[in-house]
C-alpha cells in the first residue's frame, strides 16, 4: 500500500497547515524540530534511569537487598536496547508501506504510552511477580518505540546545513540529551526533596512519568510539522533518505554499520558514567542525599549543553574525526582518574561531574554526525537507524549494570577500566573507518 493512499490524520493535517503559506524550511527550522524530538526521547530515557535507582529497587524488587535490587533494575533497563533494533525493523516496514508520518505517530504514541504506564505500575507487595513482568514489558515497549522514532531528521539537518558549519548542525540534535536529563533530574529532585519518603514512594515518583505524555505529544507535532510538507518530502528524496529494506541494507553496508556502531562507544559509555552510574553509587555507597546529587546532575547537564555548543565550533575548525579521536584520548585519561575523583569526597565528586560533563558534551555532540557520514546515500536512512541501535546497545545498554556490578565486586577502579575500554574501541573504530577519514580530509 502506498503512503499516499492512507487517510490523513488530524495531527498530519494540523502540521501540514502550518506550511500552507509556503514558508521555506531552513536548517534552523529543522534544528528546532530535531531538538524537541530528541528531548522527548531522552526525557523518557532518564525518567526510567533515575527511577531504576531511586524507586524500582524498593517498589519492584523489595525481596532482595538494595544493591541487588538496583542491579535487577539495570538489567530491566538494558531490555530497551535489545528491543530497539527490533523496533527499527518493524517500523522501517511501516515506513515503507504507509509513510514516515504514520510511523512517527505510532512509535511516539507507543513511547509516551509505555512511559506513562510505568507511573501506574503496582508494587511487588500488591502484585508479586506481575509487577516485575509489567515493568519489563513496558521497558521493551519503550525500546521498540525508540527504534521507530528514528526519522532521519538529524541526517537531513547535517546534509542541508552550510558546508563550513556541518559540525555545528550535527551537534544540535544531541542537545536533547542534556536537556532531557535536566528536566528529568529537576523533577525527581523536587519530589524527593519536597515529600516524605512514604509519600514519595506512594505517589510522588509517578508524576515525572505522567509528564512524559505531554512532552511526547509536543514532540510528535514538532516532527510532523516537518516530515509531512511537500518540500521536506522532496528534500528526503533528493538526499536519498528514503527507507531501504533492512536485509538489503545490512548485506550492502554491514561493514560501515559495524564500524560506525563502535565510533561513538567512548561517548555513549561516558554518557552513563556521568549520569546513571554515579547516582547509583551515591545512593548505595554514600550518605549523600539523592536530591542533592540530582541537583548536581542538573548543573552537570547545563555544563554539558555548553560543551556541546563548543563541540560544534571545534568540529567545524578541526574536523569530526580529529575531534572524536582527541576526545576519546581525553576520556581514556579521565577513566584513569575517575575512580579517585568519585571517591574523593565532595570536591572530588564535583570535579568528576564537571570534567565528565565537559568531555561528555564535547564527544556526544559529534557522535551523531559520525554515524551518518559513513553510509552510502541510498542506504543512509535505514543504515543510520541500525548503526544507532547497535551503538546504543554496545555503548550504553550494559553500562550502568556493568559499572555497578564491577564496582560492587572490585571497587571504583573497575568502573574506570570499563570506561577506558570504551575509549579504546572508539579509537580503533576511527582508525579502521577509512570512509570517515576520507570525508574528513575532503573537508
Amino acid at each position: 500500500m502506498s503512503a499516499n493512499t492512507v487517510p490523513e490524520t488530524s495531527f498530519e493535517a494540523d502540521a501540514r497547515s502550518i506550511h500552507s503559506d509556503g514558508e521555506h524550511v531552513t536548517p534552523g527550522v529543522i534544528a528546532i524540530g530535531v531538538v524537541i524530538g530528541r528531548t522527548s526521547e531522552f526525557f523518557d530515557f532518564f525518567v526510567f534511569a533515575i527511577a531504576s535507582v531511586l524507586v524500582f529497587p524498593t517498589l519492584v524488587f523489595p525481596y532482595v537487598d538494595r544493591l541487588q535490587g538496583t542491579l535487577y533494575s539495570f538489567a530491566v533497563f538494558a531490555l530497551a536496547f535489545f528491543a530497539r533494533p527490533i523496533g527499527t525493523i518493524i517500523f522501517i516496514a511501516v515506513d515503507r508501506a504507509y509513510g514516515r508520518s504514520v510511523k512517527l505517530t505510532i512509535s511516539i504514541f507507543l513511547l509516551g504510552t509505555s512511559t506513562v504506564a510505568m507511573g501506574f505500575i503496582p508494587s511487588y507487595e500488591s502484585a508479586g511477580n506481575w509487577s516485575v513482568a509489567i515493568l519489563a514489558l513496558l521497558r521493551i515497549g519503550q525500546g521498540i518505540a525508540l527504534g521507530g522514532a528514528w526519522d532521519g531528521l538529524a541526517s537531513l539537518l547535517s546534509l542541508n546545513s552550510p558546508e563550513k558549519h556541518r559540525g555545528w548542525y550535527a551537534m544540535l540534535p544531541q542537545l536533547g540529551a542534556p536537556i532531557g536529563l535536566l528536566v528529568a533530574s529537576g523533577l525527581f529532585a523536587f519530589f524527593v526533596a519536597a515529600l516524605p519518603n512514604e509519600d514519595f514512594f506512594a505517589w510522588g515518583w509517578r508524576y515525572p512519568f505522567f509528564v512524559a505524555f505531554a512532552i511526547n505529544v509536543v514532540a510528535l507535532f514538532a516532527r510532523l510539522r516537518l516530515v509531512v510538507t511537500p518540500e521536506f518530502e522532496e528534500m528526503y528524496a533528493k538526499r536519498e533518505l528514503e527507507p531501504a529494506p533492512v536485509v538489503e541494507t545490512v548485506q550492502s553496508q554491514w561493514k560501515a554499520i559495524w564500524l560506525g556502531s563502535f565510533v561513538p562507544l567512548a561517548s555513549f559509555a561516558l554518557f552513563h558514567m556521568v549520569t546513571v552510574f554515579p547516582l547509583s553509587w551515591v545512593v548505595l555507597f554514600t550518605r549523600e542525599a539523592p536530591a542533592r546529587f540530582l541537583v548536581v546532575e542538573v548543573i552537570g547537564a547545563v555544563i554539558g549543553i555548553g560543551a556541546m555548543l563548543v563541540s560544534g565550533l571545534l568540529a567545524d575548525r578541526f574536523g569530526r574525526r580529529t575531534m572524536l579521536g582527541t576526545i576519546a584520548v581525553l576520556i581514556a585519561l579521565f577513566a584513569i582518574a575517575a575512580p579517585s575523583l568519585l571517591g574523593g569526597g565532595d570536591v572530588g565528586e564535583r570535579l568528576f561531574m564537571g570534567i565528565g560533563f565537559v568531555l561528555f558534551g564535547l564527544s556526544f555532540g559529534q557522535s551523531s554526525g559520525a554515524i551518518a557520514s559513513t553510509l552510502s546515500p541510498q542506504h543512509r536512512y535505514t543504515g543510520s537507524a541500525l548503526t544507532t541501535d547497535l551503538a546504543w546497545l554496545f555503548g550504553a545498554g550494559f553500562a550502568p549494570l556493568a559499572a555497578l556490578l564491577l564496582t560492587s565486586k572490585l571497587g571504583l577502579a573497575a568502573s574506570g577500566a570499563y570506561l577506558f575500554s570504551g575509549a579504546v574501541f572508539t579509537l580503533v573504530a576511527l582508525g579502521l573507518n577509512k570512509q570517515l577519514a576520507k570525508r574528513d580530509i575532503a573537508r
